[in-house]
Parts: C-alpha cells; structure tokens; sequence
C-alpha cells in the first residue's frame, strides 16, 4: 500500500493591511509565556480562486514568546466580488509561527522592511463560510505563506491536495 503524497493547489493571495501594533504587555498567570501584541486589521485585497477585499475590523493577537519567535492568530472577514457569490462572507482565523533572527525581528517590530526570505512565516487558515459553493473551503486543510512589511501582511494560502 502506497500512501498518497500532499500536494500544494495555490488558492488565493491576500494583501493586508494594517494599523500601528498595540503593545498590550507581559501576560502574568496561568499558561502565561510572552508578551502579547495586538495588529489591527483595516483592510486589504484578495485575489485567486475567489476575489474580493478584506474588511476592516479584524486583528493579529500575537504572542510574542521570545526575540526570535511569536505565535499568531489573526481573525478577520472577507468579502467577496466573484459575481457566482457576490457578498458572500469567508470568516478566516489564520495561526501563524514567525521567527527570524532578533535583529531581524527587532526591524519588523520598529517597522523597518526586511527581506521575507530571512523570515519564517508559516500558516495554517481555517474558514467558515456563508455561501454553499464555498463548502469546499471548509472541506480540506490549508498551509500558508507569509511576509510581513511595514504596512500591510502578504499571505499566500494553498489547499492541502
């Protein structure tokens, strides 16, 4: 028996833009393990297999583990254009793992640009959708990609095929 190797079907990139991050301090308590920092959403595009714009509104909860590293989990809504479901909605919870060298990292957190290759940003997306074409995005597991730049996130999401 041979098992089947995972592909990667490219499926949409998104470009997100974003606020001025909230440094909302040391977590202190139970499973406490960093610092947490808080992005807010304002917007931003999407293009691929489906097309539309990310609203306003959402955010980045980051914990901030170390110099090097920081656990992510960002929340946000789109909408989409695609005339087969125009206005349908796509609820993403994207978690993420950054982690560069502490120079590196410690640029992106002054907003300094820095050269996605020298950042490991990795992601898994998980959707909930409000139109039954889209079932299929719930139906499947998906990694993604990403870079982070002074004002905005670029995200590239595969489906796990």
């Amino acid at each position: 028996m041979t098992l089947p190797i995972p592909l990667l079907e490219p499926v949409m990139d998104l470009t997100v833009h974003v606020a001025t991050p909230i440094e909302a301090g040391e977590v202190i308590g139970l499973n406490s393990r960093g610092k947490r920092r808080i992005i807010p959403i304002t917007g931003g595009t999407v293009s691929g297999r489906i097309n539309g714009r990310v609203m306003a509104g959402g955010a980045d909860f980051q914990l901030v583990v170390s110099a090097t590293s920081a656990d992510l989990d960002a929340r946000y809504l789109l909408q989409l254009d695609d005339e087969a479901w125009a206005g349908a909605h796509v609820f993403v919870q994207n978690r993420a793992l950054r982690r560069g060298s502490p120079e590196d990292i410690a640029k992106l957190v002054r907003g300094e640009p820095v050269d996605p290759a020298a950042i490991y940003f990795r992601c898994a997306p998980t959707f909930e959708v409000s139109h039954p074409a889209l079932a299929w995005m719930t139906e499947s597991l998906f990694v993604g990609t990403g870079a982070r730049f002074p004002d905005r996130v670029e995200v590239r999401f595969f489906r796990v095929a």
